[in-house]
């Protein structure tokens, strides 16, 4: 049993050693397209929101 556990971790830092790890650079770019791409999608929805919202309450209410 802890020959299998022993082996499964030795396994797992081999295979850690072959893990192409990303710089500080490619770590702040990444953050920064995923923060405003979240903005443009949270600003898009909210519009495209208010649009549906707004036709909904003319067909509705007829004025």
């Amino acid at each position: 049993m802890f020959k299998k556990i022993f082996s499964f971790f030795k396994s797992v830092k081999i295979e850690m050693s072959y893990v192409s790890w990303p710089t500080k650079d490619d770590i702040k770019e990444g953050t920064t397209v995923v923060i405003l791409m979240s903005i443009f999608v949270a600003i898009f929805l909210s519009l495209v929101d208010t649009g549906f919202g707004f036709i909904i309450r003319k067909l509705l209410f007829k004025g």
